[in-house]
C-alpha cells in the first residue's frame, strides 16, 4: 500500500460545511488528507451500505479517539442511490452534520471518489490513511471482525 490515495476533486456538492444553523457546500479534494490518522468511509446513497460497515464506525465512537490526532471522513456517493432518493441522502447528510458537526462529510454527486478508487457500486468501503497522507489499509465491502480489529491496530499504532 504505502501510497496515497488516487488524488479525486469533488465539485458537484462537496463537504458539508456547519454555518450557524446552515449548511453550505465547498469542494473537497483527497489531497487534504494529511497530518491525521484519516479513515474514510466511502458508502452509496444507500441504507443497505451505510448498514455494511456500521460495525466499524461503532468501534470508531467506542475508541473515543483524540480530534486532533484522528478523523473520520464520511463520503456518500449520492450518485450511487435509489432512484428519487438522492434529495433524502443529501437531507440525511446534513442531518447527521448538524448532529455531528466535527466529523468530515462529503456528498459526492457525480461519483467521482467511486470512479478514481475503482470501488464497488451499491457497497462501502474503508480505507485507512497515515498522517503521511499514505494508506494503511483498504477493504471494499463489508469488514469482518478481523478487519475491524486490524484497523483499531493500526489507528492505535499510528495517531
Amino acid at each position: 500500500m504505502s501510497a496515497p490515495v488516487p488524488v479525486v476533486k469533488i465539485n458537484g456538492k462537496g463537504e458539508l460545511m456547519l454555518s450557524g444553523k446552515d449548511i453550505a457546500y465547498q469542494p473537497w479534494q483527497s489531497g487534504v488528507l494529511t497530518g491525521k490518522v484519516y479513515l474514510i468511509q466511502h458508502i452509496a446513497g444507500r441504507s443497505s451500505a451505510k448498514e455494511l460497515n456500521a460495525p466499524m464506525i461503532e468501534a470508531i465512537k467506542a475508541a473515543k479517539l483524540p480530534h486532533d490526532q484522528y478523523q473520520t471522513v464520511t463520503i456518500i456517493n449520492s450518485n450511487d442511490a435509489i432512484w428519487g432518493t438522492s434529495g433524502f441522502v443529501k437531507s440525511s447528510a446534513e442531518d447527521s452534520k448538524k448532529e455531528f458537526p466535527w466529523s468530515s462529510m462529503v456528498l459526492d454527486a457525480k461519483g467521482m471518489a467511486r470512479n478514481a478508487w475503482a470501488l464497488a457500486p451499491e457497497s462501502s468501503a474503508i480505507i485507512l490513511i497515515g498522517k503521511d497522507g499514505k494508506v494503511l489499509f483498504v477493504k471494499d465491502g463489508q469488514l469482518a471482525k478481523n478487519d475491524i480489529d486490524q484497523v483499531m491496530g493500526l489507528i492505535k499504532t499510528h495517531i
